[in-house]
Parts: structure tokens; C-alpha cells; sequence
């Protein structure tokens, strides 16, 4: 996502640099990684371009995701959600299209549209398995109760929803649904958004046009507080002698083996880093501090974008 932004706001972590993400992401194959996730909404469309180009002329097996949902005006805006049949169909083929692939993977809905039946849209989607145009179907940002509804359409492979160790919002309910049912866990924003990396100036420091001066976690309110999350995984990394970073992945992947995280990043330096977090072995006594962290302070998204996520 942030190789290309997000529909109205292309640089939402700083400048973006296309031959920079290519490279990126051939190192990523170069480093084994095999996983990687899309969506129509990014860019819009140029990060489903990108990422075609990207893995264009690789031999190795690749696992590819993307996401439809949205309803994106001429003018490359968000307009609402759309989860409706005739949507969906449109989707999938020009996603295809763009990603130069004759199969999407793992192809998800990506906000739930409260207009639509979710057995009608799971119902469009795997009119894509049958004609072998995806291999699985995903789900992002639903809740229990709709993640049982679509599973008795079809089997959901995958549910995608923000999770880390400063947002632990399926820790309640899902991960307990999503192990009765058979689905995994895709976590999105392992890193907190950057934050969990090592801490981020707060909202009111941040650059104009930066996207997270519109979440609630990094105003100033709420930022002290937060960096004390940023204190204890620093504290667990300087003893491994590893950064922020890579134990706060460390903790997702050693947490539960159907959790996936999806650290994204714009830089060679950074995914190297990322992949190393693979081989770091947390201890009972690391493990237990960092299950005993309480999550953020403050809401994921602002009241609007919360409307949008279905629990």
C-alpha cells in the first residue's frame, strides 16, 4: 500500500519512489518471500500495475492477494462500498488485467458493504474459483457473525484485519472463530502504522499529507501513552540485539502459526530487515511481557473510517 497510497492520498507515508519499490520487491523474492497482498483501491490501480511488473519474469511460485469493495469515482476517489455482484465480477477481471495473471490467489472483499448480503457477494466471488479466475476467497475487517454467514456459502481461506501488539482488536472473539472454522489470519499494519518500529512524532508533528495524522493513535493525547508500548518492545530488543521491529513481528509469528503478518514497506533496507525477523526465537518470559501489553491508546480509525468495520 504504501508503494502507491491509497485512493486520494498517493503519498501517505512521504515521497514514493517507483524504481525504489521494484527493487523492493524483487529483493523480497531474492530474500524468499512469497506473499504478497494488493488491492484495486491502492493506488487506485497503480499498485496492482506495479506489483504485475514487479513479479513479471520470476520463475518461483508466488502467492498473490488483492482486495475489491469499493466504489472509486473517475476522479480516483472512494465513493462507498460496493459489494454487489455485478462489482465484484467487474473486479476480479480487471484486477487480472492489471496484474497480468490469469489467477488471483487469495482474492478478498475488502470492507463489508452493509447494503448487500455477504452470502450474495461470497456468492459472486466464487463464481471466480469455479472458473478458475482465484484460488481462495479472503475476507478483511468482518466480524464473527458474518465471517460464519460466508462461510456457509463458501470457505473463507483468510480473514484481514489490523493486528499487533498494539492492536489487538481480535483477541476478544475472532481468533477463537477463525480457528473453529478453519480460517487464517492475515495481519495488516504489524509495525503500528511505523509506530512499533521505534515510535513516530506525534500527529501534530508529522508532515502535512501524512496519513497518520488522521489516526487517533499518534494524537497527542494519546502518543505518550503509546510510547510506552514503544519502551517495552525496545527493552526485549536491545537484549536480542535485534530492532523494534523485528520483535514486534517476531512476537505475530511466534504467537500463533495461523497468523500471517504483511509488514509493508517502500525499501530494500527495510524488507531485509523484516524477513530476518523469521528467525528470532522469543523466550516464555519475552513472550508473557509482550502478551501482558494492553494495545493502543485511542481508536485505529477516525469515527468515519470506524463505520466502515464490521464487528
Amino acid at each position: 500500500m504504501g508503494m502507491s497510497g491509497i485512493s486520494g492520498m498517493h503519498a501517505m507515508y512521504g515521497p514514493t519512489d517507483e524504481g525504489e519499490s521494484l527493487a523492493t520487491l524483487r529483493r523480497a523474492l531474492e530474500l524468499g518471500i512469497n506473499f504478497f497482498d494488493t488491492a484495486e483501491v491502492y493506488g487506485p490501480y497503480r499498485n496492482e500495475e506495479l506489483l504485475g511488473r514487479g513479479l513479471a519474469g520470476w520463475s518461483g511460485e508466488v502467492v498473490v492477494a488483492s482486495k475489491f469493495g469499493f466504489r472509486i469515482g473517475d476522479d480516483g476517489r472512494i465513493q462507498g462500498t460496493d459489494g454487489s455482484p455485478a462489482n465484484a465480477r467487474r473486479a476480479l477481471d480487471a484486477s487480472l488485467q492489471r496484474l497480468g495473471r490469469e489467477r488471483i490467489d487469495l482474492w478478498y472483499l475488502h470492507r463489508l458493504d452493509r447494503n448487500v448480503p455477504i452470502e450474495d457477494t461470497v456468492g459472486a466471488m466464487a463464481e471466480g474459483v469455479k472458473s478458475g479466475k482465484v484460488r481462495w476467497l479472503g475476507l478483511s475487517e468482518v466480524g464473527a457473525a458474518t465471517l460464519r454467514r460466508a462461510c456457509k456459502v463458501h470457505p473463507i481461506t483468510a480473514l484481514q484485519s489490523e493486528y499487533s501488539l498494539w492492536e489487538r482488536n481480535l483477541d476478544n472473539e475472532l481468533v477463537g472463530v477463525c480457528r473453529e472454522l478453519g480460517v487464517g489470519i492475515v495481519a495488516y499494519c504489524p509495525l503500528g502504522r511505523g509506530f512499533l518500529a521505534g515510535g513516530v512524532a506525534s500527529a501534530e508533528e508529522l508532515p502535512a499529507g501524512d496519513y497518520r495524522k488522521l489516526d487517533p493513535r499518534f494524537a497527542e493525547a494519546n502518543h505518550a501513552r503509546n510510547m510506552t508500548i514503544v519502551a517495552a518492545v525496545a527493552e526485549i530488543a536491545e537484549r536480542h540485539g535485534v530492532s523494534s521491529a523485528q520483535i514486534a513481528l517476531a512476537w505475530l509469528l511466534q504467537h500463533n502459526r495461523d497468523v500471517v503478518p504483511i509488514p509493508g514497506t517502500k525499501r530494500r533496507r527495510y524488507v531485509e530487515e523484516n524477513a530476518a525477523a523469521a528467525d528470532i526465537r522469543l523466550n516464555a518470559v519475552d513472550i508473557a511481557r509482550l502478551d501482558a501489553l494492553q494495545g493502543a491508546s485511542g481508536p485505529r480509525y477516525n469515527a468515519n473510517s470506524m463505520q466502515s468495520i464490521d464487528r
